[in-house]
């Protein structure tokens, strides 16, 4: 199967809004935040990372939908 090489813009955007992108970010953060505490709490290294890094990430998101 060949996938086309552009996707038209109206096709991306059909299903997503930038309020529920902004919404999914925010929630990223305080999972991200809950995962942060549950992993120092279980001296898991490995979730404290990985919820930095989705920290980061929807940030990053979030500020890329606000500006």
């Amino acid at each position: 199967m060949r996938y086309p090489d552009q996707i038209p813009p109206e096709q991306l955007t059909s299903h997503a809004s930038d309020d529920m992108l902004l919404f999914t970010a925010v929630l990223s953060i305080i999972i991200g935040s809950i995962l942060i505490w549950l992993g120092r709490r279980g001296k898991q290294l490995w979730m404290v990372v990985w919820s930095i890094g989705l920290i980061i990430c929807s940030v990053l998101m979030g500020a890329s939908i606000l500006i």
